[in-house]
């Protein structure tokens, strides 16, 4: 596979936080994008601050599978091939499994896991013929999870197993599947998150050093470029995320559960307060787009 500057790289969540940023950085080393989004007004205005003809922008949603081929289709018919994809788009819900609203759950799932197949489903084939990359977004949540997230923990922890199998099942024909886990992350989901709830800024409060560490989009984005250039099977970020990887199994110990879970009879309730005084399980912008 070419090496970055000339690579094209298929983005999904491209106008905003991590994928735009991403797509931000590719594009000034050179590489042709093809960024999709929901948002189309922020999607056109991205491009045209990127300039030039190396960037193909198309609104789509990831939870229309015929949306994503045609996302692929036009990739193919203005850039000749697919080298990279970036199954990047993703959203959040807030609350217990009592408290959410069964809808954003589902919306959750459907971006966060369903999208993501739908993305690999849509470009795999020019990807294939590329002996390509393909970079699926999961999350520390696939390792330790949290109360009042499950829908996203839920998500993240089956992109990471889809990732897997998937690599099982390309490999052999020249192409590589890297998965990206990250802690948290100055973006736009966590910053609503807090804005929104002050249960979510005490629960990462009481968290242990460093999980209750935010770190800058631009320290992501040099993790994601470096997994890129290097094909790499794992991208973690910060570096310490992998070691909960391997840990995993000691999460499920009773002694260290409930340790992490001690303040959720108190935090948890009043979460579901908040989430109910909000009258919506996500945040405003993911209301707005979904209108």
């Amino acid at each position: 596979m070419p090496s970055i500057h000339s690579q094209v790289v298929f983005i999904t969540g491209g106008a905003h936080g991590i994928g735009a940023e991403v797509a931000r950085r590719l594009h000034a080393q050179g590489a042709k994008l093809v960024l999709t989004d929901l948002d189309k007004a922020q999607l056109e205005k991205f491009a045209d601050e990127l300039g030039g003809d190396r960037v193909l922008t198309v609104a789509a949603d990831v939870r229309d599978l015929d949306a994503m081929q045609a996302a692929a289709d036009a990739a193919v018919e203005r850039f000749g091939r697919i080298d990279t994809v970036v199954a990047n788009a993703g959203i959040a819900s807030y609350g217990s499994v009592l408290g959410v609203d069964p809808e954003a759950f589902r919306r959750v799932i459907d971006v966060d896991l369903v999208g993501v197949f739908h993305t690999v489903r849509a470009t795999l084939p020019a990807v294939i013929e590329r002996r390509g990359h393909v970079l699926v977004v999961s999350s520390m949540a696939a390792f330790a999870p949290l109360a009042g997230m499950a829908s996203y923990d839920a998500a993240k922890a089956g992109v990471e197993h889809f990732a897997n199998a998937l690599r099982q099942e390309v490999e052999y024909q020249g192409v590589t599947v890297g998965i990206a886990h990250m802690a948290w992350i100055d973006t736009a989901l966590v910053r609503d998150s807090k804005a929104d709830l002050a249960t979510f800024q005490e629960t990462l409060a009481k968290l242990p050093w460093p999980l209750n560490k935010t770190t800058s989009v631009d320290k992501c984005v040099d993790a994601f470029v470096k997994g890129i250039e290097e094909r790499r099977a794992r991208v973690y970020c910060p570096g310490w995320v992998g070691l909960f990887r391997w840990i995993k199994p000691l999460l499920n110990l009773r002694v260290i559960e409930s340790a992490i879970t001690k303040d959720v009879p108190d935090l948890l309730p009043r979460m579901d307060a908040e989430v109910a005084a909000l009258g919506r399980s996500t945040s405003a912008y993911n209301e707005s787009i979904e209108k």
